[in-house]
């Protein structure tokens, strides 16, 4: 696909007042405050790491396996670090244009292009495994499970590839509306099921090894007299925790369902299309005008809101310790007390924006930035 093409409809997804990309009506980023900062972050490492991302809006987040980060960039390179010192492992050219996140787990690396392929890796040496085409460009994560790698493509359709060799075992199409936002959910896995999101603002489970539709719900239903006004995607992967899906549309609602039946508990009237985590008490999300909510994971109920963000394009939220971490499109990352909302530490890690969503190991958070700076933050809270 042509990149200018990529550029131009990625601007589907930037959060200014005008969604084709009119920058003069776009609203300013909210200045950043002075704060005092309470909790001591240090970083450990910082690298550069390939061409990045190329400012195309490409969600090319890192993963972790193990003891290795894996990173990929639009240019087709795919690393390995340690994540302890940032050495590089090993580094693979796979000779694609690199689209949809990694994904690594059972000796594998995984990766989508804009070719329309997954491709796989050894998760030891970076030497190729299979490479397999699909029906269009693969813009979301893979995901392994029990030697099935899920992958969903733009044109509605959800494959199941065989882990050891790359050979299609089942497909599942479903429609994709006129109008969409540049980007598709990335499948969540929860053991025999995956849990997609749709275009049209429906979340389905299927099978992974048969591809048999388990159920089906409608998580929100688009109005307005336009097709712009009647987008509901679900763009951001659903999260899995305590056999509760929870899942956001955007221009439309925060749910959280059964794993078992699709059943809801509970909804918001909350648009985003850049994701969430999980805790023991709490949904923490970025919505499309970029606060930071923290709402009651049993039923909803906002616990706080941060407006100190608007309109910097702030990442998904990643819990880090007793705090929430996010970046946003100056390059700047933020910690924010989990119980509080407050922002208690703030750092600048390049002057790229920052889009994929952090990633958390034991008591270290790695941030990827779209010129291709990977860093390591530590914290200490005494």
């Amino acid at each position: 696909m042509v990149r200018a093409a990529l550029v131009f409809l990625a601007f589907l997804v930037l959060p200014a007042c005008s969604y084709f990309g009119d920058t003069d009506n776009a609203i300013p980023p909210t200045p950043l405050e002075d704060i005092q900062e309470t909790v001591k972050i240090q970083k450990s490492w910082s690298k550069d790491v390939g061409g990045g991302t190329d400012e195309e809006y490409l969600k090319l987040n890192p993963v972790y396996s193990e003891d290795r980060i894996f990173v990929p960039d639009s240019d087709g390179q795919i690393y390995a670090l340690n994540l302890e010192s940032g050495k590089t492992l090993w580094r693979q050219d796979t000779d694609a244009y690199l689209t949809g996140g990694l994904d690594a787990g059972e000796s594998l690396v995984l990766v989508g292009t804009g070719e329309a392929e997954v491709i796989a890796l050894s998760s030891e040496d970076g030497q190729p495994v299979w490479r397999t085409r699909v029906s269009s460009e693969v813009l979301a994560a893979p995901r392994i499970s029990k030697g099935i790698v899920v992958v969903r493509t733009i044109d509605g359709k959800t494959f199941a590839l065989n882990a050891t060799n790359g050979e299609k075992m089942w497909i599942y199409d479903q429609s994709v509306p006129a109008l969409s936002l540049r980007g598709t959910s990335a499948p969540a896995i929860n053991n025999e099921l995956a849990i997609i999101g749709f275009d049209e603002g429906r979340l389905a489970a299927i099978e992974i090894q048969t591809g048999k539709l388990v159920w089906e719900t409608r998580i929100a239903l688009g109005s307005g007299r336009s097709e712009l006004e009647r987008m509901v995607d679900i763009d951001a992967e659903p999260v899995i925790d305590g056999g509760v899906i929870f899942v956001a549309t955007f221009q439309g609602r925060l749910a959280a369902l059964l794993v078992d039946t699709g059943s809801i508990l509970w909804t918001r009237e909350i648009s985003s299309h850049t994701g969430l985590t999980v805790d023991g008490d709490n949904v923490y999300i970025t919505d499309d005008e970029s606060n930071v909510w923290a709402l009651d994971r049993f039923t909803g109920n906002s616990v706080w809101k941060s407006e100190k963000l608007q309109a910097r394009e702030a990442t998904a939220p990643t819990a880090h310790g007793n705090m929430i971490v996010v970046g946003d499109q100056e390059g700047y990352l933020h910690w924010f007390d989990k119980y509080t909302g407050e922002i208690v530490a703030r750092k600048r890690l390049s002057s790229s924006r920052i889009i994929a969503q952090p990633i958390v190991h034991a008591d270290t958070v790695y941030i990827y930035a779209t010129d291709g700076t990977l860093a390591a933050y530590m914290y200490n809270l005494e």
